[in-house]
């Protein structure tokens, strides 16, 4: 995994790359003292993970991640609490306290790698598509549904909202893991909240900042980042 540190204290990036070591998956392509020098690099290294700090000079970690319209996989790694809720809100991947506790690193790790998996290491069976039957279940609730009938994922912290008739259960999962689980051809990731399903799109018109608004079946309006509008047109323009 591709993976940059950003975080204004030198010892503590040292400290970060040391308890890294254990990993070897893991591959540091950069460490940034800022948010402008972190800003650059995601769009020019395109990594997999960021460990973020909060409190940085200028613009801090949170600042950061609202302004990306489809960011990494990020983990703040901060010496204050009181960020959690709003890194949560951001779709943050984890958040862990200062000073790193290796068994929550090793954790964070744990999870990175039973969601890494790249399309080709998924076997033709594990990928959703269309007309598979899927099972989601939220609490007591059972349903098993086939897999056209969902309208959306949105992602909602650390859990993930899955829109289908008139319900929206919510299933412990990462947006991520789910966008590898599903057929290209039939889900389509809009943001980094939403996973539209493209059997459902009605309606797109353009949008702000060069992006695109799509209205989904069931109503829900669902705005295509500039990011991701550029990959939706080089599929599907003429």
């Amino acid at each position: 995994m591709k993976t940059i540190i950003v975080d204004d204290e030198r010892l503590a990036r040292e400290e970060l790359k040391d308890l890294l070591k254990e990993y070897p998956d893991i591959e540091i392509v950069g460490e940034y003292k800022n948010a402008i020098e972190a800003r650059e690099a995601i769009e020019k290294e395109s990594p997999d993970l960021i460990f973020l700090d909060i409190q940085m000079p200028g613009e801090t970690g949170l600042q950061l991640m609202e302004k990306m319209s489809n960011p990494p996989r990020t983990v703040f790694v901060t010496a204050y609490d009181e960020h959690a809720i709003k890194a949560f809100e951001l779709n943050a991947y984890d958040y862990l306290m200062k000073p790193i506790d290796p068994e929550r690193l090793a954790e964070v790790h744990k999870r990175l790698q039973e969601e890494n998996k790249t399309p080709e290491s998924v076997e033709n069976s594990d990928v959703l598509r269309e007309g598979d039957k899927v099972l989601i279940k939220d609490g007591d609730k059972v349903w098993f549904i086939n897999v056209n009938d969902i309208r959306y994922f949105e992602s909602e912290g650390n859990y993930v909202k899955v829109k289908f008739d008139n319900f929206r259960p919510l299933i412990l999962r990462s947006l991520n893991s789910l966008e590898e689980r599903m057929d290209e051809k039939l889900f389509f990731r809009a943001n980094r909240k939403f996973l539209i399903n493209l059997n459902h799109i009605v309606n797109v018109e353009s949008w702000f900042n060069g992006g695109l608004q799509i209205e989904l079946s069931c109503g829900t309006k669902v705005e295509i980042s500039r990011r991701q509008t550029i990959k939706f047109k080089d599929r599907f323009s003429l």
